[in-house]
């Protein structure tokens, strides 16, 4: 019975705190992407069969720094934080992407990252990928 009245009076306190309520009126939530394409247009590949691993990466990209050609088999998307960087396919397809755009990366491509500004670009990274399969491959 104690526990129910403390339950109850630790309810009503939640509901008429303005602390809490304030908290409920500034949630905000901005759909970044949402897609079955990555950002050359391409549609993604259906999920691979076994058992799922997601992976999240935070990558520092140095200023004037170019990543090695490479592929990811697996679906990715992220969100750049700081800085900019630019996406190169093989076939020279670029995206430019400042801080606050996200990607949808490509898949089964070959490609780089390279961070053409004079800050360090951070990017964080969700693979949606399978246990023992590589997130990149590079060349």
């Amino acid at each position: 019975m104690m526990k129910k009245f403390l339950g109850g009076i630790c309810l009503i306190l939640l509901l008429t705190s303005n602390v809490w309520a304030q908290d409920v009126n500034t949630v905000k939530v901005d759909v970044l992407v949402k897609t079955s394409s990555s950002w050359d247009g391409r549609d993604l590949p259906n999920y691979a069969k076994g058992k799922p691993e997601i992976t999240i990466l935070r990558i520092k990209i140095p200023p004037k720094v170019q990543l090695p050609l490479h592929e990811h088999p697996v679906i990715n998307a992220g969100v750049l934080l700081k800085g900019e960087l630019t996406v190169v396919t093989k076939d020279k397809e670029t995206l430019h992407l400042k801080a606050g755009d996200s990607i949808v990366e490509v898949v089964d491509t070959w490609h780089y990252g390279k961070n053409e500004g004079n800050e360090t670009a951070e990017i964080i990274v969700f693979y949606a990928g399978v246990q023992d399969t590589p997130i990149t491959i590079k060349k």
